[in-house]
């Protein structure tokens, strides 16, 4: 292809490295080594880096080193470092190495793929997966099976985006989600932003308290469970928040508003609005895992114009839809979706 970055067949990724090696970057490593490829992974913590050789995993000094050559390379260092990490990494690398980042917000650091030049091979993306702990030592190879995973399409790369979804379908059995990158800093912001915000706000609340200890003495399913992800670094949470600052504070106004509809309620006894609105809270609390899916089979020619399959791609992620299958074969890309059925 004229952009340099080349269609290739299933499992055609035989070489990776991971920049980053915290608890999504070093899962991503072990999954990576497990699955057979080739992969070196860098971090710029020499401790982490040590720590890495002796489970076995090559990680040079130099970033650049680690690099040079690969088919595949995934950025997960914090947030703010990724555009200037990108430029480092593109400049090590040759032209058909597509790049990819499982940063939590996506329009910056796309934006950032565009002014240097990379954004024919750079594919934003984001896996919906982690946990209250962070670091290396953290990490295991299944942190990431199964998970919804963001990659952001673009016209220009969409060679680079076809390899990757079937690199990360094949290995992570991840469930593909193809959207804009504005769209998913938006949808990121309800799902798995302001989550963080309230978690922190509740443990914070208890932090604060007078009969803090008793408080915690009580502290049952309901406290842990909505404030697991309160126990992060809060570093990391911060970068994620500032980051998509726009779209997290709207989503916190939109949750503000239910729980002023919720107080209201309580204020006037109003014992029919109270369940009305918490009937709201369950419904989509079960639709979580409820839903039910219909797949479908598109296909595409391989060599011409993208907008139709990226029109696609885009209204599939939109719509709650989802990738389980990316084919180039015989001059066609074949995609396996998932819609899901509306209720009743």
């Amino acid at each position: 292809m004229a952009d340099g970055v080349t269609d290739r067949p299933v499992l055609g990724e035989r070489t990776a490295a991971v920049v980053g090696t915290g608890l999504i970057g070093g899962s991503v490593l072990l999954r990576l080594r497990a699955a057979g490829l080739d992969v070196t992974g860098w971090d710029p913590d020499p401790r982490t880096r040590r720590h890495a050789d002796e489970q076995g995993v090559t990680c040079p000094d130099s970033l650049e080193e680690a690099v040079a050559g690969r088919d595949v390379v995934f950025l997960c260092g914090p947030l703010p470092s990724l555009p200037g990490t990108l430029a480092r990494v593109a400049a090590a690398t040759d032209e058909h190495c597509v790049l990819t980042d499982v940063g939590s917000t996506k329009a910056e650091v796309a934006a950032a793929a565009t002014a240097q030049g990379v954004g024919h091979r750079f594919v934003p993306g984001h896996p919906m997966a982690g946990a209250d702990r962070a670091g290396l030592a953290s990490a295991t190879p299944a942190l990431l099976d199964a998970a919804a995973w963001v990659l952001c399409p673009t016209g220009s790369g969409m060679a680079a985006f076809r390899r990757l979804a079937a690199l990360l379908i094949d290995v992570f059995q991840a469930r593909v989600v193809p959207m804009s990158a504005p769209e998913h800093d938006v949808v990121a912001a309800l799902s798995s932003h302001v989550p963080h915000l309230l978690a922190g706000a509740l443990a914070a609340a208890v932090q604060r308290s007078t009969l803090r200890e008793a408080v915690l003495a009580l502290a049952a399913g309901s406290f842990t469970d909505g404030t697991r992800v309160a126990g992060g670094p809060p570093e990391r949470t911060a970068n994620m928040l500032l980051a998509n600052r726009g779209p997290a504070l709207t989503g916190l106004d939109a949750v503000r508003a239910v729980l002023d509809d919720l107080a209201d309620a309580m204020r006037a006894g109003d014992r029919a609005a109270l369940t009305d609105l918490l009937d709201e809270g369950r419904t989509a609390r079960a639709a979580v895992r409820g839903r039910v899916f219909t797949a479908h089979r598109r296909e595409f020619p391989a060599a011409v114009d993208h907008a139709g399959e990226l029109v696609y791609l885009r209204e599939l992620g939109a719509a709650g839809g989802h990738l389980t299958q990316c084919r180039v074969e015989a001059g066609s890309v074949a995609y396996t979706g998932h819609l899901p059925v509306p209720p009743g």
